[in-house]
């Protein structure tokens, strides 16, 4: 029985065929799972989402009309799958609980590195011939405040790096990482570490209590010449209170591999197309801001991990295991 993979990126595509032949019949989409494309899965018993895909009620009904008892998403976060619906219709839904955190750190540590030193810019310049260095000073990291919101496997990961780098490090996490005591990061609360960092980074996960946890208070708690980095998931931070903030001239940079708004709109071209978004298009114009479309994950051991997950979650659903990856068990 074919499965029906959704959001496929041609990267991926070989990964997913060369994974699932031993095992599945798979179908790879380059198209992304909404209301409009629900109705291809008809037939399909199991569909494989992207993160950015729309497992809203109405998604999930279209789906469940269609024949379908199980998605398997393709990603750690699950904020986008109404699971009360999906239990309701009797749908087992399954995602991939962990992947390689270096993946995610390391990209977290480009974006910092890349805003710090001005490396966009230095490279627009040089491909012009300018070779000036007028606006390019960065900082040394080395003994300054790392400030780390979220210390599980991936932030673990990035204050490695940090203590690498020499720096001293702020923690702040419902439960305190011993491996991240060990390295001398010291847990505060979330006020303290904001006002006292230099470079601040996000790696919590996208729910109800963390919606925002970036609001206006706290943006302007933060430092004038703070770093910010957010790699995890773009409705962690209020992009619109992060505009006003910017258009005063704060922060020394911005880095964002995620958007509150992107769905819709990463991981597509876009470049012949108006832009609708006024938030994000008056967000790229600062010159100390960087983002990039929700690829700090994309490494080939990171998606090779992933996509071996999702088959061993496909086959659980075969033979009626259950695994850790389960959000919604099979009824």
């Amino acid at each position: 029985m074919e499965i029906l993979a959704f959001g496929v990126q041609a990267d991926e595509k070989p990964l997913i065929e060369r994974a699932f032949g031993i095992h599945e019949d798979v179908r790879c989409l380059d198209v992304f799972l909404n209301a409009d494309t629900a109705p291809i899965a008809a037939g399909h018993e199991i569909v494989s989402t992207s993160v950015n895909a729309d497992l809203g009620a109405d998604v999930l009904e279209i789906l469940a009309a269609g024949g379908t008892r199980m998605v398997a998403q393709r990603s750690t976060g699950f904020n986008n799958v109404d699971l009360d619906t999906a239990e309701r219709l009797g749908m087992t839904v399954a995602r991939v609980s962990s992947y390689s955190p270096y993946s995610v750190a390391e990209f977290a540590w480009t974006l910092a590195m890349a805003v710090n030193r001005r490396i966009v810019r230095a490279s627009i310049r040089t491909r012009d011939f300018d070779f000036r260095l007028d606006g390019l000073m960065g900082r040394d990291l080395h003994g300054r405040t790392a400030g780390v919101l979220g210390t599980g496997k991936i932030g673990e990961a990035f204050a490695r790096i940090a203590h690498g780098f020499g720096m001293r490090l702020l923690g702040w996490d419902v439960a305190e990482n011993p491996a991240c005591a060990e390295l001398g990061m010291r847990y505060v609360p979330k006020d303290e570490l904001l006002a006292r960092s230099d470079l601040i980074t996000l790696h919590v996960p996208l729910m109800p209590e963390t919606r925002h946890l970036i609001d206006a208070a706290a943006l302007k708690a933060m430092r004038d010449d703070a770093v910010l980095i957010n790699s995890s998931r773009g409705g962690l931070i209020d992009t619109a209170a992060l505009v006003g903030e910017l258009r005063a001239g704060r922060f020394a940079g911005v880095g964002l591999d995620v958007y509150e708004a992107e769905a819709g709109l990463f991981f597509l071209d876009k470049s012949l197309e108006a832009v609708e978004d006024d938030t994000l298009a008056r967000l790229v114009t600062f010159p100390n801001v960087l983002v990039t479309s929700h690829q700090a994950y994309y490494t080939e051991e990171a998606v090779g991990q992933i996509v071996d997950a999702t088959v061993r979650n496909v086959l659980d659903y075969r033979e009626g295991r259950r695994s850790e990856n389960v959000l919604v068990p099979r009824s």
